[in-house]
């Protein structure tokens, strides 16, 4: 699983890297009306997915390249959710949001757990995964905040993910650097 990782390390940077930008415009610009939120969330989920399932064929030759797959279905269908039904509530946004952040940071603390296994000092995943819990809760919890308040817990959990994983595709692309001069040694 480790060598599947660090060898796709930069697909954990591009994934952290939207989803940076992402938390950076809902926080900058908060007062985005409903329906530009819907399209930013839509695109950020399509973008996230299709990483999540550029990791799972990489990784499909793992026993648990599952999680990745319906991690990466979950963000799929969130996206296309946004644009096919840009029109929706607040609170039908808010709901699907909320249960995609929940359901992902479930399957990243279960991939987080395996990749501890591998990797010493390893806390990124895990940490990107209770932030995508604790924000799926506050949103449903919390679903009468007002537009701005919203907007920004979406860029905080946004900014903490995204450098989450970055971070952590960083410390794998170390990794991939270390074999490979491993594998160039012994050849």
């Amino acid at each position: 699983m480790i060598t599947n990782l660090a060898r796709n390390w930069w697909a954990l940077v591009l994934r952290g890297i939207f989803a940076l930008i992402f938390g950076i415009i809902a926080i900058v610009w908060p007062g985005l009306t409903i329906l530009s939120l819907t399209f930013v969330f839509g695109f950020y989920a399509l973008l996230d997915g299709i990483f999540a399932l550029a990791a799972t064929w990489s990784n499909h030759s793992h026993e648990r390249w599952w999680l990745l797959l319906i991690e990466g279905l979950l963000s799929l269908a969130a996206g296309v959710v946004a644009f096919i039904m840009p029109g929706v509530t607040a609170l039908a946004l808010l709901t699907v949001i909320a249960v995609w952040a929940v359901l992902t940071g479930i399957l990243e603390i279960v991939a987080a757990v395996r990749l501890r296994q591998e990797m010493q000092n390893e806390v990124w995943l895990g940490l990107a995964g209770l932030a995508s819990i604790i924000f799926g809760v506050l949103l449903v919890v919390w679903p009468g905040a007002g537009l701005v308040t919203i907007s920004w817990i979406v860029g905080f959990y946004a900014v903490i993910f995204g450098l989450a994983m970055m971070v952590l595709g960083f410390r794998l692309r170390g990794m991939n650097n270390t074999v490979m001069q491993h594998a160039a040694g012994t050849a």
